[in-house]
């Protein structure tokens, strides 16, 4: 598999593709929302967990209208994932080797994510690899969360790579389809979903980690 060739740009998310944070996203939400009278299953939460912070804080609470309240309980539940996750925070497997071999090579790296600017450093500086992304575009810099592309072409855009010399990594269905709606080919981890339904999503390989893909590379 020549995934590599001609290949100038990396865009990656971060949440369930850098770390394997998802489950402890969702613990934080259900407790966050817990907290205020909200009981949700898991699988109940999971079927409305898409869109930026603000998206979901007001679906979560329709009748809350203010949106200084509205960014104070987005900001709430973010603390309540940092303190869950903290002392859990790791980089999914072979990710440092992977970042390391792009930069060798003259990839130029972009992170794509949702989450927000807090969660963003919490991550980079807490596995301390803020130094290879050349641009990093946040949720709080969006409108529409994924699955629509906006925050892939925000990317895009930065990177000043087009997008036939660029690939995406992903690990979930909102985002593979956000990618994909940008014109980015997709490479999908692992984390969330399985290789084969990765594939069955659209991308164009599925890795259960970096590792795998440290070795295309090489």
């Amino acid at each position: 598999m020549n995934l590599f060739k001609d290949i100038q740009a990396i865009l990656f998310d971060m949440d369930g593709t850098l770390v394997d944070s998802i489950p402890f996203h969702q613990e934080a939400w259900l407790r966050f929302l817990g907290n205020y009278g909200i009981h949700l299953r898991p699988e109940d939460f999971h079927a409305q967990n898409h869109g930026t912070i603000h998206e979901m804080i007001a679906r979560f609470f329709p009748h809350e209208k203010s949106l200084e309240k509205r960014a104070e309980l987005g900001e709430e539940k973010e603390i309540t994932y940092r303190k869950i996750y903290q002392a859990e925070l790791t980089e999914v497997g072979g990710l440092g080797l992977f970042l390391q071999k792009l930069q060798n090579r003259g990839i130029s790296m972009h992170l794509a994510t949702m989450g927000d600017q807090n969660n963003i450093d919490f991550t980079l500086d807490g596995l301390g690899i803020r130094g290879y992304f050349q641009t990093i575009t946040g949720g709080h810099e969006v409108l529409k969360g994924k699955p629509d592309p906006e925050i892939f072409l925000k990317s895009l855009e930065k990177s000043g790579v087009r997008k036939e010399a660029c690939l995406a990594f992903e690990d979930s269905g909102g985002g593979i389809r956000s990618a994909l709606a940008a014109g980015l080919p997709v490479v999908g981890i692992a984390t969330s979903h399985s290789k084969r339904e990765l594939m069955e999503m659209g991308c164009v390989a599925a890795f259960a980690d970096f590792t795998e893909a440290v070795t295309l590379l090489e």
